[in-house]
Order: C-alpha cells, then sequence, then structure tokens
C-alpha cells in the first residue's frame, strides 16, 4: 500500500508537471493549428535561467543555499524567469510563424522544427553539453510520512502543487472569464470573423504565445529545483510527453491536456514502480495508440468553444 500511494503521489506531481507545459502546446495549437516544436525548448531556457539566478544568487551574492533567503530570492525571481521565456516565445511567433501565417502549412511547422534547433544550440552555448545540478534551496523536509517513516509528502511536492495548480486555475479562469480570453476564444474559433468583429488578431496570438512561454518558463523553474539539473537536451525528453498529453487528452482542450499529463505522470510512476523503467515509454505510448485508435480527438473530444 505504502508503494502505491508513493507512486501515486510521484505520478500526481510529475503529471502537474507535465501538464504545464502541455497547456502551452494546446494554447498555441488552438489559436494557429501549429505544433510549436520550440516550447519544449523555451522550457528548457527556463530552467537554465533558474540554474544562473541561483548561481548568483549563492554564488554573486554569497547566500548560503541552505538558508530561507535564498529559497525566498530563488521563488521572486519566478516572475523574471517567466517574462524572459514569455519575450523569447512571443519573439518567435514574431520572427518565425507571422510571415509564414498564410504560407502552405508545412512551411510554420518546419519553422517551428528550426526553432527547436536553434533554442537547443542556444542552450548549448549557455549551459555546455554536459549536465548542469542546479543548487539545493528546498529543505528536504518529510511533511506526511507512512507509518514506516517512509516519505510521502514533502517540501518539494508542496512547490509543485503550490506553484501549478495555481497556474493552472488563474490560466482557465483568464480564457473563460475575461475579455481577452474571450477574443483569444474568438479567434481559435475564426481569425476572419473576429477580425471582422474588431479583435485585434495579431495582438491576440501575440498574447497566446507570450502566455505560453510564461507557463513554460514556471514549469522550467519547477523542473529544476524539483530535480536539482538541467541540460541542453532536457526539453526534447519533457516536450515528448507533454506533446503527448495534450494528443492524449484533446489537443487544443485546456481540461484535457490538464488531464492528459496527469493521466501520463501516474502511468509512468506505476510502470517505474512495478515494472521497470524500460517499459514505461512503450506503456505510455501503447495507450495513447489504444485511445487514439478508439477516439482519434483523444480523452475529451475538442470543443470549439474551449479552444484557445
Amino acid at each position: 500500500m505504502e508503494e502505491l500511494a508513493k507512486a501515486l503521489t510521484i505520478g500526481l506531481t510529475n503529471g502537474l508537471i507535465i501538464a504545464l507545459i502541455a497547456i502551452g502546446y494546446t494554447l498555441v495549437y488552438g489559436i494557429l493549428e501549429l505544433i510549436n516544436f520550440a516550447h519544449a525548448d523555451v522550457f528548457m531556457l527556463g530552467t537554465a535561467f533558474t540554474y544562473f539566478a541561483l548561481e548568483i544568487i549563492t554564488g554573486t551574492l554569497g547566500i548560503d543555499n541552505a538558508s530561507v533567503l535564498a529559497l525566498v530570492l530563488t521563488l521572486a525571481s519566478l516572475p523574471f524567469v517567466m517574462l524572459l521565456t514569455a519575450s523569447i516565445n512571443a519573439g518567435i511567433e514574431r520572427a518565425a510563424y507571422r510571415p509564414l501565417r498564410n504560407a502552405p502549412r508545412l512551411a510554420p511547422l518546419i519553422s517551428a522544427i528550426g526553432m527547436s534547433f536553434v533554442l537547443q544550440n542556444v542552450g548549448l552555448i549557455l549551459l555546455g553539453p554536459s549536465q548542469r545540478a542546479v543548487q539545493t534551496v528546498l529543505p528536504r523536509t518529510n511533511l506526511v510520512s507512512f507509518p514506516s517513516g517512509a516519505t510521502w509528502f514533502g517540501v518539494d511536492e508542496v512547490l509543485v502543487f503550490g506553484v501549478t495548480i495555481p497556474l493552472l486555475l488563474v490560466l482557465r479562469w483568464f480564457v473563460s472569464g475575461t475579455r481577452q480570453g474571450k477574443a483569444m476564444r474568438a479567434t481559435a474559433q475564426d481569425r476572419d470573423a473576429s477580425g471582422l468583429m474588431g479583435i485585434d488578431v495579431n495582438r491576440t496570438i501575440s498574447l497566446t504565445f507570450l502566455i505560453a512561454g510564461a507557463l513554460a518558463g514556471a514549469a522550467g523553474m519547477v523542473v529544476a529545483l524539483y530535480y536539482g539539473q538541467t541540460f541542453f537536451l532536457l526539453g526534447f525528453q519533457f516536450g515528448l510527453l507533454s506533446f503527448t498529453a495534450a494528443v492524449l487528452g484533446g489537443i487544443g482542450n485546456l481540461t484535457g491536456a490538464t488531464l492528459g499529463g496527469i493521466v501520463i505522470g501516474i502511468l509512468g510512476a506505476l510502470s517505474d514502480r512495478f515494472l521497470e523503467a524500460k517499459w514505461t515509454s512503450v506503456l505510455v505510448f501503447s495507450i495513447l495508440i489504444v485511445v487514439l485508435i478508439f477516439r482519434p480527438t483523444g480523452l475529451f473530444a475538442e470543443r470549439a468553444s474551449e479552444r484557445a
């Protein structure tokens, strides 16, 4: 029972991280019907910016990484990391996607793949070819333990839940309950008609990329602190799982992407715990294939009113 409970906790934690990245994929797809392959590498840059922020805090400022002040300053840097990744993502849209908006569908797809390689090489320049260990600022304190004394829930899980869940809820509210969110949904449904109704389509698309990039930056900081490492190819691993989560849940559907991420996180944790890690990808993608055979739109059929 303890093994199952721990696996579910790890799976839910990983699933929330995957969902946060998957939301970025589904937001952009809902607006442009474009798979932004560079999104995963924007997330990777978020982990790199977190690494450098901690180097400044613990190195330049000389603050002990085990102190409360280091943790507070690290969390205070989250808005700056999100701003950087949001700006990068919006810049990608302006430079690589907007000029190709009326081009054949294959052109922006190739451009997205090219931008992914560009950002990977930026990460290679910033981080080098090897994995970098991120300074540990989270106290490894057990908040809830099993009767045997094994850890069930710690401060690192609290960080993941405390960052991802509020961001997902705020995004849900923004898309469904604000004027700009309605403009995003209208643009997703019909760009030409939205423009005729007075919506600034270009600004709406740029805002969507800004939000997706900000979520990628937040996920980058969470991953860097939770796993304690960054790597210039980290985007590939998490990007593949997140894109799979978006497809599994129903790409273009915010709720579907979130629940798809949680499902994949839990399946992966159960496989790692009770089977072997080498079978995890086989299990996840086998289930994805079965779901898509019987429900091609994903677990949650996309509804036009929710696309954004």
